[in-house]
C-alpha cells in the first residue's frame, strides 16, 4: 500500500561496487547496522565491529551465506571502553592496509543512568566519544586510502538535544530520553567539524551524518513503554532494511563523492536544527572531547 511505501522512505539506488575496498560498520550484529553490512557485503569487504562476538558471528555467517562473500569479518569492539577501541584499531591497522568507508552506526538509547568504563555518561560515551576516538585512530588509514568516507548515524532526535558543557555526564540532572538526544546532536556537530577540518587540509575524505528514520529495532529495549509503543505502531516504522538505506546511500552513492559536512534523511539532504549548525559549539565539543579522551587531534 502507498502508506507503507511512504513509511519506507527513500531507497539507495546506487549499484556502486566496492571490489578491493574495505568497510567497517560498528554495531553491525543487529538492526540497521546488520542490514547495512548485508548490502555492502554484496559490493565488497565488510568488517563487523561489535561488542558481542557471538551475535556478530551469527550475523556474519548469515550474510556470508546469503551474499557468497567470505570477506565478512567480525572484530570485537566495545565502544563503552576506550581500551577496547584502541585494541580494535591497533589490530585493524596491523591487518588491513586500507580503509575506505567507516560507518559509525552503533548506539545505545534510553539507558538507565550508567557510565562507561572511562566514567563517561553512557549515551555520550558510546554514541559520541567512542566513535570520536575510533575515527581519530583510523583517520590516517582513511586518508591513505582516499577517496574515503566517514558516515555517522545520528537521528532526528538531535533536534531535542543540546550540549550541556556544565554537566556533560548528567551527574547534576539526567533524563534518558534527553541524554539520547544530546548524544545525537553531538554526532551532527562532530560530523560538521570533522568535515570542516578534512576539507581545510584538502584530504579526499568526506564526513556526513544521517537520520535513518524511525526503525523497528532493538534500540528501545531499555524502555518498556517504547517497546510497547513500537509494537503497536510497527506498521508506521521502517524495517531495519528500509532504515539502512540512507547509511548505504551515504557510503556508496557516486553523487556524494565530494559532498561533505551534510546531514541526510531518506537518501536526500535534510534539515539540521540551529544547534546542529552552531560552529562555535562544534569547535568547543571537539576540544572538550579531545580533553576527555586524552588525545591531541589537530
Amino acid at each position: 500500500p502507498s502508506c507503507r511505501r511512504y513509511v519506507a522512505g527513500g531507497r539507495c539506488k546506487s549499484t556502486a561496487r566496492l571490489e578491493g575496498k574495505v568497510v567497517i560498520v560498528t554495531g553491525a550484529n543487529t538492526g540497521i547496522g546488520k542490514e547495512t553490512a548485508r548490502d555492502l557485503a554484496q559490493r565488497g569487504k565488510v568488517i563487523i565491529a561489535c561488542r558481542d562476538i557471538a551475535k556478530g558471528e551469527a550475523a556474519a555467517s548469515e550474510i556470508r551465506a546469503e551474499t557468497g562473500n567470505q570477506q565478512v569479518i567480525v572484530k570485537k569492539l566495545d565502544l563503552a571502553d576506550t581500551k577496547s577501541i584502541r585494541e580494535f584499531a591497533e589490530k585493524f591497522l596491523a591487518e588491513e592496509k586500507e580503509l575506505h568507508i567507516l560507518i559509525n552506526n552503533a548506539g545505545v538509547m534510553l539507558c538507565p543512568y550508567s557510565k562507561t568504563a572511562d566514567g563517561f555518561e553512557m549515551h555520550l560515551g558510546v554514541n559520541h566519544l567512542g566513535h570520536f576516538l575510533l575515527t581519530f585512530l583510523l583517520l590516517e588509514r582513511l586518508k591513505q586510502s582516499a577517496p574515503a568516507r566517514v558516515v555517522n548515524v545520528s537521528s532526528l532526535a538531535h533536534h531535542g538535544g543540546r550540549i550541556r558543557f556544565h554537566d556533560l555526564h548528567g551527574e547534576k540532572s539526567y533524563n534518558r530520553g534527553l541524554a539520547y538526544c544530546h548524544s545525537k546532536l553531538a554526532n551532527v556537530l562532530f560530523t560538521r567539524e570533522l568535515a570542516r577540518r578534512l576539507q581545510g587540509k584538502g584530504t579526499k575524505v568526506t564526513a556526513n551524518a544521517l537520520h535513518p528514520g524511525s526503525v523497528s529495532s532493538e534500540l528501545v529495549r531499555h524502555s518498556f513503554v517504547m517497546t510497547w509503543l513500537w509494537k503497536i505502531f510497527s506498521f508506521f516504522l521502517k524495517t531495519p532494511c528500509e532504515g539502512a538505506q540512507t547509511s548505504i546511500y551515504c557510503a556508496v552513492a557516486e553523487e556524494l563523492d565530494s559532498v561533505t559536512g551534510q546531514y541526510f534523511s531518506d537518501c536526500q539532504p535534510a534539515y539540521v536544527s540551529p544547534r546542529g549548525r552552531d560552529d562555535e559549539t562544534a569547535k568547543k565539543l571537539w576540544s572538550v572531547s579531545c580533553e576527555l579522551l586524552g588525545i591531541q587531534w589537530d
